[in-house]
């Protein structure tokens, strides 16, 4: 097993799945940021069938094979259907180093939309979400061990403490402010960073975010046990709301922001597909037309 080691990783779908415009993604020392503000709307949508999904700094991985300068992985921390193992796919082998050796203990989640992070005396941006282990807290910093022997320094306020063996909460609360952090981000086909999610991404980070794992994918995540079904006119802010066209999967996920209103207005904040921004809107009616089941995560 080996952990992230840059602050986002693209999984591809093959080694020649990255197109010569997605070099700031691939390189080395990946530049998430300055690769998702590069793409226009076309662009980003000839990542459909090229991106997978996306991994962030100490997130573990099952290396199965590796072909020249690349690792084919599976990624526990995200289930999927595709291998009961992890998320599937290709990934640089330089953005991978050897693990934390650390299996329980204090923990420190990146809670603001992004974070610098001091290694080495050099600032490393890391992504919501991004969960470290704690080395040292003192009243100006919080010191954390990260993948390859390496330590780094962040801002108190930039973290949100945790511990291995707390047990995660399922209040919707934080998840939904989470969420809105996200409004007015681009759509990135496979993401699950600051710089760009798609729906189920958002739903899988934002939950993270509160320690709790769901599935990477909509179709996995509406059969999670995790996430219990509830009736449609009987939704709550922070359920889930998912869509599927007749005799199709579920294909869209977005987060329950208001209970159905007297006139049947339902509000949800997501990711639209497309390359558009993340909005909290009524839906629309093609929406309507899709919206299939609802459900309520628990722990």
């Amino acid at each position: 097993m080996l952990e992230v080691a840059v602050p986002v990783t693209t999984v591809w779908t093959s080694p020649d799945a990255p197109r010569d415009l997605d070099e700031a993604a691939v390189r080395d020392r990946p530049d998430a940021g300055g690769w998702a503000d590069s793409m226009g709307k076309e662009v980003r949508l000839g990542l459909h069938g090229r991106t997978e999904t996306q991994l962030l700094a100490g997130d573990p991985v099952e290396v199965l094979e590796t072909a020249g300068a690349w690792s084919r992985v599976v990624a526990p921390w995200q289930r999927s259907s595709r291998d009961e193992r992890g998320y599937p796919g290709w990934v640089r082998s330089a953005h991978l180093d050897t693990p934390v050796d650390r299996v329980d203990g204090p923990t420190a989640y990146v809670a603001a939309r992004t974070a610098t992070c001091l290694v080495d005396g050099e600032p490393v941006v890391l992504s919501f979400g991004t969960v470290l282990w704690l080395r040292e807290l003192t009243s100006g910093s919080v010191s954390v061990d990260l993948p390859g022997g390496r330590t780094g320094t962040l801002d108190p306020s930039a973290v949100r403490l945790s511990d291995k063996g707390e047990l995660p909460s399922d209040d919707p609360g934080p998840v939904l402010e989470a969420a809105r952090g996200f409004l007015g981000v681009r759509y990135l086909w496979g993401g699950t960073s600051a710089w760009g999610v798609d729906c189920s991404g958002l739903v899988h980070l934002c939950w993270r975010s509160q320690g709790v794992l769901l599935p990477r994918d909509a179709h996995d995540q509406a059969a999670s046990p995790r996430v219990d079904p509830v009736p449609l006119d009987a939704v709550q802010p922070g359920d889930l709301y998912f869509f599927a066209r007749p005799g199709e999967r579920i294909y869209h996920v977005g987060f329950v922001t208001a209970p159905v209103a007297a006139d049947g207005t339902r509000w949800m904040l997501h990711a639209p597909e497309g390359g558009e921004l993340i909005e909290d809107v009524p839906l629309a009616p093609h929406r309507l037309e899709t919206l299939v089941s609802a459900g309520r995560v628990r722990v």
